[in-house]
């Protein structure tokens, strides 16, 4: 047999109030002087000032350049300011964007360089040989799982493709996922996030690459999402469903390390042609390619049916989350959200470059990917 290496991430601090164990866990680690990472929006709302009334003591600094799908340019934003406060250690506060932009800032402001030379398959990578700065992320969405991935994710600046600098390195050394950050998320952004999270979930216990202990984590992030979705989405003030889809966010990131697929290829060009809210493009995408890709896993999806809820087995699990996308409000076509049909020949180009299809269950070339838009359009 092959030896497979297995690898999961960090200290997690989970449930209502974890916020407030920041100040400790950094004075713990020796700083004094952290800079907030978040985004333009966030950073208006009472949540943020709430939070840094737990930082007391502290000599804290914001920066809050983060927005819409995150730049190179916003990372490049980030480190300057990280400098200019003389800062010790850097705070993630966000969703995944302002996560993915606050992961890598401390590379950009410790190693010489743009953070795009970083990206794994830059053709002269550098290595993050240095020491980075201590690193705590909180979430403020549950979807993409950024808090607990080794992975950013950030676009380029003129042609917003999205590059990837992967590292164990850039993991939080504390991830302090409070539900209770979560309770103002409005409506379409708890839908749109919260089918980012069983997205995850999904695509990873169907890649048929060998990782078993992420496929137990897919299974039950799935189990706990299907569960809990609709009532997030429906009840914002429910605790425990809040709780219960920040838990299916995370465990989907986790068991992402064993790799997705076609969904996400597709939602990444998207995201690149169309702006598209990474959430809202998997969403759009996943019953459309899940529906093709049945033939090639019958029975991986006979046990997502099982562990959904789903009666009628795996045939009736894509009519299910159809379904369920139009209870939270997720309706329409391609069409519908500025998608139009001359965008297609660059969306397949993109999609079929995209590294994530290659653990498809079913192999897609540029043809499939044609179709597949077409027939979401």
């Amino acid at each position: 047999m092959t030896i497979t290496s297995f690898s999961f991430p960090t200290v997690i601090r989970f449930g209502p109030g974890a916020r407030k164990q920041v100040a400790e866990a950094l004075r713990a680690a020796g700083c004094r002087r952290p800079l907030i990472v978040t985004d333009k929006a966030l950073a208006a709302l009472p949540v943020l000032a709430e939070f840094t009334t737990h930082l007391a003591g502290l000599e804290v600094a914001v920066f809050s350049g983060v927005f819409g799908n995150p730049t190179c340019s916003q990372v490049m934003d980030g480190a300057a300011a990280y400098k200019a406060h003389r800062a010790d250690c850097v705070i993630g506060f966000g969703g995944g964007a302002a996560l993915d932009v606050a992961k890598v800032v401390g590379v950009a402001a410790t190693h010489e360089g743009d953070i795009l030379e970083y990206v794994w398959d830059h053709p002269q990578v550098r290595a993050i040989t240095g020491e980075l700065p201590y690193f705590v992320a909180l979430p403020t969405t549950s979807g993409t799982g950024s808090e607990v991935g080794r992975s950013s994710v950030v676009s380029e600046n003129d042609t917003h493709l999205k590059r990837v600098v992967f590292s164990p390195k850039i993991l939080a050394k504390v991830v302090f996922a409070d539900p209770e950050l979560t309770l103002g998320l409005p409506p379409q952004v708890t839908a749109a996030t919260g089918m980012d999270a069983l997205t995850h979930n999904i695509e990873s216990y169907l890649s048929p690459a060998y990782h078993p202990l992420c496929d137990g984590i897919a299974l039950e992030g799935a189990r706990i999402a299907a569960r809990a979705l609709l009532t997030a989405v429906k009840e914002p003030g429910n605790l425990q469903a809040r709780s219960d889809m920040m838990m299916a966010s995370m465990m989907g990131a986790i068991a992402f390390q064993k790799d997705l697929g076609a969904v996400h290829s597709c939602a990444h060009a998207l995201g690149a042609v169309c702006d598209l809210h990474h959430g809202l493009a998997n969403a759009l995408m996943i019953d459309t390619v899940l529906a093709w890709n049945h033939e090639a896993a019958p029975a991986k999806f006979d046990e997502l049916a099982h562990v959904c809820g789903v009666a009628g087995g795996g045939k009736a699990f894509v009519p299910w989350l159809r379904q369920l996308k139009e209870s939270v409000g997720i309706t329409g076509p391609l069409s519908a959200h500025g998608v139009k049909r001359e965008h297609l020949p660059r969306l397949v180009e993109i999609a079929t470059a995209d590294i994530c299809h290659q653990t498809n269950p079913r192999p897609c070339k540029a043809e499939d990917f044609q179709k597949l838009f077409e027939a979401a359009l």
